[in-house]
């Protein structure tokens, strides 16, 4: 099975990337978790260039990305109470056309880090707000990393044994709802 695994921080020592890396060494077997790293080369959405075949193609190959996976797990940090612009801008794209959008019906989870106290949390709820919009089928569950440049080790392993269990938790419960929704 095949995870697509989304940041939406653009920085290289992005710590929601780092969030995304730690997933992937947790997954279960038969679960490879694939950090996405397209996200820089969206251009604004623009309804005059888009259509079945976005005439975009870093747009093109997100859709086929998305499309692809088993489902996704994105890694948000919080900007300004909400998601990053970039972010928000690669799922309106993704989200056309509607009725046929490659999240449509597809598995999620969210997850978040930040420097502050909340890690991430007002982003995350933006975000599962839009996915549950797009018509994504968003895990119960989500992760706040708070304090992030503490919370992780060398090698992108979370210090605190809670939030590896937590985070190891909810990729189980994205690869079972991605399993119940291939056999349905």
């Amino acid at each position: 099975m095949r995870v697509l695994g989304i940041s939406g921080s653009l920085r290289a020592e992005s710590h929601n990337t780092e969030l995304l890396r730690a997933a992937a060494d947790l997954a279960p077997a038969g679960v490879t978790l694939e950090v996405w790293d397209g996200l820089a080369a969206i251009p604004p959405y623009n309804e005059d260039v888009d259509g079945e075949e976005p005439t975009p193609l870093a747009v093109a190959a997100l859709r086929r990305e998305l499309a692809e996976a088993d489902a996704v797990l994105f890694a948000t940090p919080e900007y300004n109470g909400s998601i990053p612009g970039q972010l928000k801008n690669a799922l309106d794209w993704a989200s056309r056309p509607f009725a046929t959008n490659p999240l449509r019906r597809k598995p999620v989870a969210v997850v978040g880090a930040s420097t502050g106290l909340f890690g991430a949390v007002w982003a995350q709820a933006e975000l599962r707000k839009v996915l549950n919009t797009m018509g994504a089928t968003v895990v119960e569950d989500d992760l706040p990393i708070p304090i992030a440049h503490e919370a992780f080790a060398p090698y992108g392993r979370l210090v605190a044994d809670e939030q590896g269990e937590a985070l190891r938790a909810l990729v189980a419960q994205l690869h079972s709802s991605a399993e119940m929704a291939a056999a349905a």
